[in-house]
């Protein structure tokens, strides 16, 4: 039998001896950033996402060890393990696979077949089931187990109960359940129709019908969704005669008296067992696939999100729009200090408007602001118009709309609360959006992943699953940039690779008694911070005071002789790093030889690769190589867009459909996954990710819905 590592190395087609190096370090508790950053030797450079799904396979195979290991315990507490059964057992690939198997021997409630064989009727219903040649008539057979003190009054209710207990015998054969899996996902379909006359968001399900096998996960969760308020009936639609034709094959034997009775007994196993049970089944299984792929969905969108490029350097005023509260106003510094606050009222009327303008007008130049970050909800068109005529006054000045998904949760939290006591929970938004256009990965990490908004159905999903893999998206982005030890929150710190919540906390206790960190090792002083800790967060902490350079760099500590061996050999130094000398390094190692280097230096190729990057770069954020955002200083109004305008945007969301694009309105326009590119694309994410910076043509735009459609495919065609 496969152990483990060898499944897993054949699935995922890697190295035997990586795979084992990699579930070696999972189990001895290193954190995945830390393995894809600093162990790339041991795994054959495998990414973080492959390792992360690694590391789900490697929990489901020990899970699935686990469960076969407590079924054959069960069934040999019941004396009924045989060498068959264990074999049958032990190559189950999957855990419904167990459960079908343990299925005949699990303690059941009370049911038809149980009662039946209370009353001695098992005997029997075996007998007819063997369905021999010679066998007698059923009612001469019958009659001696007709016993009134037992309950079975006549010959009839005793070939009935015989028959409830061969209809729970078929229903529990593990083969025919694995054959009627396999048909039900090749052939059955999928309906919806309408539970009530009313016109909804699921009018597109009111008369629905789709092979199981062509469901589109967004599809799956709409209709689920829908069943549960009520607004649809969802169906699972078999073929019965082609079920039942499995079903009978497998139990059936003709030219006996008791063929027709037990070929009657496994029609109502059917009908009365193992359609419904499969039915449940099916649907949680299909559910399953559809939460895993929006899942899967959500974390693909997430990365881009956390790893939009900064607008570093500015001043910076955030707005959170409004009605009835007004616009809530926060001019932070270019380090995210908060400089100022406001409150402006440009809805009221022409006059407030007017005022509002002159307010922020002060504010801009009284704290040069460069750029002006404007939330998307509520009241989000009219303080962009109004930003408009602010810059028409102070020129220099650009706006860009952010997403304010997650600002209120943020402002509302003991977070905000212990971060900026001094502001009510409307200010503390529109610091958050201020701060997401000049750290989109240090502001968003203090909310709840799931609040951020570039999924779908996300409340729907299972989320304790939702939430591993979106933090586990959130850890990969933050130690991918790095973090200043000097400067981050404790939201920040706990995502670094080996601290936690306490250890975030204290490494702020820390630098506020004692000042800035001065070096990497003096980490070790902090409470509660041990070697192992140590080791794996201190190359992602990153020390621009310390008088070493390595210090703000990637390279690990470990490293250190070898990055230094590595100048030598080049004829540099450290100084010349931090001096930014050595352009040419990468040259120089290739003239020496990378292999020879990495020799000489004692790391792998992979290590040497990596320190050379950052001796190149140091304090390098890799979020500075990507396009930067599209920042604005006019409107458009859905009014102007007319079809055949190209365009230019800003993914905001990636669903299975489509991808929604900014183009400056306060709609977002879809680009349908058919617009996406001149090519099959499985799914939008292949093709575009949050953040991509699009041309777009116009294809349509309804005012009245608010709709726009566009075509990336078409814009590239006509500007070829």
């Amino acid at each position: 039998m496969e152990s483990c590592v060898q499944i897993l190395s054949r699935e995922f087609n890697k190295n035997e001896t990586h795979v084992q190096n990699v579930v070696s370090l999972i189990d001895e508790g290193y954190t995945i950033p830390f393995i894809a950053r600093y162990r790339k030797e041991m795994h054959g450079t495998m990414d973080d996402t492959v390792l992360r799904d690694l590391s789900d396979r490697l929990t489901y195979l020990r899970n699935l060890a686990e469960r076969r290991e407590e079924v054959k315990k069960a069934i040999a507490a019941q004396d009924k393990l045989t060498p068959e059964l264990e074999k049958q057992i032990e190559e189950a690939k999957t855990l419904a696979e167990v459960e079908d198997i343990y299925r005949p021997y699990k303690q059941k409630r009370r049911t038809r077949a149980t009662i039946a064989k209370e009353k001695g009727l098992e005997p029997l219903a075996l007998v007819l089931l063997e369905q021999k040649k010679d066998l007698p008539p059923l009612e001469t057979l019958a009659e001696a187990y007709v016993d009134a003190e037992k309950g079975v009054a006549s010959v009839e209710e005793a070939l009935a109960g015989a028959s409830d207990i061969i209809a729970e015998i078929v229903s529990d054969n593990a083969e025919i359940r694995r054959r009627l899996r396999e048909n039900i996902a090749k052939g059955a379909k999928v309906g919806s129709e309408a539970a009530k006359e009313e016109d909804s968001v699921y009018s597109l399900y009111y008369k629905f019908e789709q092979p199981l096998s062509k469901m589109q996960g967004h599809q799956i969760l709409a209709i689920n969704r829908g069943e549960k308020e009520g607004l649809l009936k969802v169906s699972l639609e078999v073929e019965r005669d082609l079920a039942l034709g499995v079903v009978t094959q497998a139990v059936v034997k003709p030219g006996s008296r008791a063929t027709e009775f037990v070929r009657a007994a496994a029609a109502d196993a059917y009908d009365r067992l193992i359609l419904p049970s499969m039915e449940r089944e099916t649907r949680g299984t299909m559910t399953d696939a559809a939460c895993e792929g929006a899942i899967h969905n959500f974390a693909i969108n997430l990365k881009p999100l956390l790893m939009q490029p900064p607008v570093k350097g500015h001043v910076t005023m955030g707005l959170d729009p409004g009605y009835r509260n007004g616009c809530k106003v926060a001019v932070v510094s270019a380090t995210g200090k908060v400089l100022d606050t406001a409150v402006v009222y440009p809805t009221f009327g022409e006059r407030q408007k007017n005022e509002a303008i002159a307010a922020l007008e002060a504010l801009v130049k009284k704290h040069h602001v460069e750029h002006i970050a404007i939330g998307n909800g509520t009241a989000s068109r009219e303080t962009e118009q109004m930003t408009c005529e602010l810059i028409a006054k102070t020129p220099g000045v650009s706006y860009m709309i952010v997403s304010e998904a997650g600002a209120s949760v943020y402002s509302a939290s003991k977070l905000a609360a212990e971060e900026f006591p001094q502001y009510d929970v409307n200010l503390r938004s529109a610091v958050s959006i201020a701060r997401r256009l000049q750290d989109p990965l240090a502001e968003l990490v203090k909310i709840d992943p799931k609040a951020i908004g570039v999924g779908q159905y996300q409340h729907d999903m299972p989320q304790k699953r939702l939430s591993e893999t979106l933090e586990g998206v959130v850890e990969d982005c933050v130690n991918a940039v790095g973090v200043d030890v000097n400067t981050a929150s404790p939201s920040l710190l706990k995502q670094v690779a080996g601290l936690n919540e306490t250890l975030a906390k204290n490494i702020v206790a820390y630098r506020e008694e004692n000042g800035a960190f001065i070096s990497r090792k003096q980490l070790l002083k902090v409470p509660k911070m041990g070697p192992k800790a140590f080791e794996q967060c201190a190359g992602f902490l990153r020390v621009p005071e310390s008088k070493n350079v390595l210090d703000h760099t990637g390279v690990h500590p470990e490293s250190y002789a070898a990055a230094e061996k590595l100048l030598s050999l080049c004829g540099y130094s450290l100084a010349d790093v931090a001096a930014g000398r050595i352009a040419d390094l990468n040259e120089r190692v290739k003239q020496f030889g990378e292999s020879k280097a990495a020799q000489e230096c004692g790391v792998g190729l992979p290590t040497l690769r990596d320190v050379v990057k950052e001796l190149t770069k140091p304090g390098r954020d890799p979020r500075d190589e990507l396009p930067k955002p599209v920042l604005r200083t006019d409107v458009l109004d859905i009014k102007d867009i007319v079809p055949g305008m190209i365009l230019t945007g800003t993914v905001r969301n990636v669903i299975d459909f489509g991808a929604f694009v900014d183009i400056g309105v306060h709609q977002d326009g879809l680009v349908h996954i058919s617009e996406i590119a001149n090519r099959f694309v499985k799914h939008p994410s292949e093709a575009v990710k949050i953040g991509d910076v699009v041309k777009v043509l116009v294809l349509g735009v309804d005012p009245v819905k608010k709709r726009i459609s566009l075509s990336i495919k078409q814009a590239a065609e006509k500007q070829n």
